[in-house]
């Protein structure tokens, strides 16, 4: 007798579903590669843009003179990195317009040129004089080049301050000396035209007994 399998309506039982466990660990190791891929564009980008941060700015190409005109037949530009704005600041940007301007102290050759040393050519008539300033009495920003109005603010209680000279030009700055406070002090140069001259008497007399203060314009 031979015995054969009896069908019936009913199917037998099914397997169990078996999850796939290795497509989560694969799904994140997809995520991880992409935030890889993400990092490594952001670094790159970074350090694209920092590798072009930098000015460029006016060298001598041999040494310039006091008076001698700025051309560029005497002038090469070279692309730097400063550390800080106030540094890059200091110095002759390569796109700045030369018209006008000469040497106002010896530059060396390579050496970059500094705004205190591009001057107006109507600035070498005129004639240096210097100022002690207290730190609170001019923009603490002041730099060679601004044009300031010139005031002295008598020591006495009552007395009006008097103007000295006014559209002046600042030649030279140094940075604060003394102790921090109301005995700081900066040293600061102006040029003086042959009209101002006649004024410098009184004007020292003025500032023995009182304080000079700069108030810079505009232009």
């Amino acid at each position: 007798m031979v015995e054969t399998a009896v069908r019936s309506g009913f199917g037998a039982p099914a397997a169990p579903a078996q999850r796939n466990r290795k497509a989560r660990w694969k799904d994140g190791r997809l995520v991880l590669g992409v935030l890889l891929v993400a990092v490594t564009a952001l670094a790159g980008a970074k350090l694209l843009s920092s590798a072009d941060d930098t000015t460029t700015i006016w060298a001598a190409k041999h040494e310039l003179k006091a008076g001698t005109p700025l051309t560029n037949d005497d002038l090469t530009t070279v692309r730097v990195r400063f550390t800080s704005g106030d540094d890059s600041g200091r110095y002759l940007s390569a796109d700045a317009d030369l018209k006008g301007l000469v040497v106002g102290r010896t530059v060396g050759q390579g050496e970059f040129v500094p705004k205190d040393a591009a001057v107006p050519k109507s600035d070498q008539d005129r004639t240096e004089f210097p100022l002690s300033v207290a730190a609170g009495r001019l923009p603490s920003d002041t730099a060679p080049g601004d044009v300031v109005d010139v005031w002295v603010v008598p020591k006495e209680e009552g007395q009006p301050a008097r103007p000295l000279w006014s559209s002046v030009r600042v030649l030279q700055i140094d940075s604060v000396k003394g102790v921090a406070g109301g005995s700081a002090r900066r040293q600061v140069t102006i040029a003086l035209a042959s009209a101002d001259l006649p004024r410098i008497p009184a004007a020292l007399t003025a500032i023995s007994a009182g304080e000079p203060t700069l108030v810079r314009k505009d232009g």
